[in-house]
């Protein structure tokens, strides 16, 4: 799962991301650096602070409905005024934390708008023989736990969040790297961890929903 971070308090946007270790995290720190990201990249989930230097979050907001995109975005601002609530709901946004804030509570509130925009709004996944449990992270296969490693994980909840659709190898070293994906020379390390999550689940004798786009991609049929 990848995360954006609009945040232009640099000790506060590094202890979110340390804590959100479990995800990939971008930052960005200006209005203009927060627009550059959300036009380039789609996020699971985008953190917003309204305050920014060089423009207001809300603006940032707005602009990213324009793009019709679905990514989850959760306002967080020292301004915990109920029209500031109001507004940011109203222009889109799906929570709204102030500061200062628990980063567990953050982190439920990320988990519950992933869950609710991914996976209409359920803790446990179930494909067929496949279940999957977003909370313990755990995958069963045919009622046997299959040990996935981070980025299995990570790849297995891309594909099932995007059931039937193509995803290109730049989409998933994006999703798995974030911004170095575009300082690679190859994508060798999508193909190994797709190889492993791949051998892994037909070990399990899961029904091959996985397939190889030829040229493109790969695309997880249900």
């Amino acid at each position: 799962m990848k995360l954006l971070v609009i945040e232009d308090e640099a000790d506060l946007a590094s202890s979110i991301t340390g804590y959100l270790a479990d995800y990939t995290c971008e930052t960005a720190g200006t209005f203009a650096e927060a627009l550059e990201k959300i036009e380039q990249h789609e996020y699971d989930c985008i953190l917003l602070d309204i305050m920014l230097p060089g423009g207001d979050g809300i603006r940032v907001l707005e602009e990213f409905k324009k793009l019709n995109r679905q990514d989850g975005i959760i306002i967080i601002s020292a301004r915990n005024a109920l029209e500031d609530k109001v507004k940011g709901l109203k222009k889109g946004a799906d929570d709204y934390i102030a500061k200062p804030f628990h980063l567990s509570e953050l982190a439920a509130r990320i988990h519950s708008v992933i869950r609710r925009k991914n996976f209409s709004n359920a803790d446990v996944i179930t494909q067929h023989e496949l279940s999957i449990d977003l909370l313990s992270k755990k995958l069963e296969v045919h009622q046997k736990e299959v040990p996935l490693t981070k980025k299995e994980f990570e790849l297995l909840l891309y594909f099932l969040g995007n059931k039937n659709r193509v995803i290109s190898k730049s989409a998933l070293a994006e999703h798995l790297s974030g911004d170095i994906a575009d300082m690679m020379d190859s994508h060798a390390f999508v193909y190994a961890h797709i190889k492993n999550l791949r051998k892994k689940l037909t070990d399990a004798g899961y029904g091959n929903y996985l397939k190889n786009v030829y040229g493109t991609g790969y695309k997880w049929e249900d």
